[in-house]
């Protein structure tokens, strides 16, 4: 004879009810506290179209809009992509058209944005929260869709430290980089949490710089047994994110030194002194070239993590001091133009360089060597530095906490 089947007494009825109201609570508690309850995206949902490029350099250019651009620390120059160019405020990101329309929002009213930047046809933006700046959601930057989020801790106050390739941050303490995925490629630094001691070389130092391109990261910091600054010149992307990789490294011998370009071969620096001068490396720390330069008062007037206002040019890479705007060879970083009446970075249109003068815009062949026309521009109440981009057709201006909008006009 079979056993008897078990049967449900009233005394299960009710521990069953209980234990759904327990587990219903503890979804409810979550979903109350969860940082994408306090998340109010706006997506774009029609049929975004891709505005075509410059064709030439503008014969004149026109205002067409401003908005409003709160500074984020390490993010010198306007972001854009796909023609579209991002501004934010406290809490939110702002896509803009070709008209300064707002295409898309996203905004979290429970923590402020402390780290933006635009890669793989994302936007990514950071939050400040209780893990400090490291609640990062990627957006398509088409329609502001999610693609991507990570939480993990991190230092209150970060730089931005981006490339084409890598997004990531830095801090006194440490950098980490992030692939289009938002998965964490490196770490260096004093890493909170450690999963395994001793896998950071160098814990004790003071990061005071960091850029970054294709598989290349360079640090320039400050430890406690040595004079000068020490550049480090690491792998982005280790066999392991949590155990950096060295492959060269450079003992300078100011404490003020600091990182202004990087190649994907190469880094340059800025070593302040009686003589300044600009030196680059090789990923080896191997020095490649070194010239005097008048002082930089950007570099030498640096907090404590240094960003330098860097662009990227077709043929060159540039860098603004303060004062003037130098252009880099790519490989191994030289000096090839220095233009002493730039106010800020440039930018490319067609087969030219714009570059921002306290006149206007600067039109100039792509090396730089010569000028053939200023588009005569009024900047009302802003002497400052000014940064270039050029989104579609239009030309964008950053000027301190301002996008602008230039079209051009016949």
């Amino acid at each position: 004879m079979s056993p008897s089947p078990l049967r449900r007494t009233r005394r299960d009825l009710v521990a069953t009810a209980a234990l759904g109201i327990l587990g219903a609570a503890a979804v409810a508690g979550v979903a109350l506290t969860a940082p994408i309850r306090d998340a109010h995206p706006q997506p774009y949902a029609g049929e975004y179209s891709v505005p075509t490029s410059l064709a030439a350099a503008p014969a004149a250019l026109t205002e067409a809009w401003s908005a409003p651009d709160v500074p984020t620390p390490g993010v010198n120059r306007p972001l854009y992509a796909y023609g579209l160019v991002f501004s934010r405020d406290a809490h939110a990101v702002y896509a803009r058209d070709q008209r300064g329309e707002a295409l898309w929002t996203y905004e979290r009213q429970d923590a402020e944005i402390c780290s933006l930047g635009a890669a793989w046809g994302s936007v990514v933006v950071t939050y400040r929260t209780g893990v400090g700046c490291g609640d990062v959601v990627a957006l398509d930057a088409k329609t502001g869709a999610y693609k991507h989020t990570r939480s993990a801790l991190s230092s209150a106050e970060t730089a931005a430290v981006a490339s084409n390739d890598r997004i990531g941050t830095v801090s006194p303490q440490r950098v980490e980089l992030w692939r289009s995925d938002l998965v964490r490629t490196v770490e260096y630094g004093d890493v909170e949490a450690k999963q395994e001691p001793e896998l950071q070389p160098h814990e004790d130092c003071t990061i005071t710089s960091a850029l970054t391109r294709k598989d290349v990261l360079a640090v320039t910091e400050t430890c406690p047994d040595d004079e000068g600054t020490w550049l480090r010149m690491l792998e982005a992307t280790p066999e392991s994110s949590r155990e950096p990789t060295i492959t060269g490294e450079a003992l300078l011998p100011e404490r003020h030194a600091r990182l202004v370009a990087v190649g994907e071969t190469a880094a340059a620096v800025y070593i302040p002194g009686r003589r300044p001068r600009l030196a680059s490396f090789d990923t080896a720390g191997t020095e490649l070239v070194s010239r005097e330069v008048e002082p930089a008062p950007l570099a030498e007037e640096a907090g404590d993590i240094f960003s330098p206002r860097t662009a990227d040019l077709p043929s060159r890479m540039s860098w603004f001091d303060g004062r003037r705007l130098y252009l880099f060879h790519p490989n191994d970083l030289s000096v090839a133009q220095i233009i002493e009446d730039a106010v800020g970075t440039g930018a490319a249109a067609a087969d030219r360089l714009l570059y921002p003068t306290e006149d206007g815009i600067a039109v100039a062949t792509a090396e730089g060597d010569r000028v053939e026309r200023t588009l005569g521009l009024s900047r009302p109440g802003h002497p400052g530095i000014i940064s270039l981009a050029v989104a579609g057709e239009t030309v964008v201006e950053r000027r301190d906490d301002q996008l602008v909008g230039l079209r051009p006009t016949s």
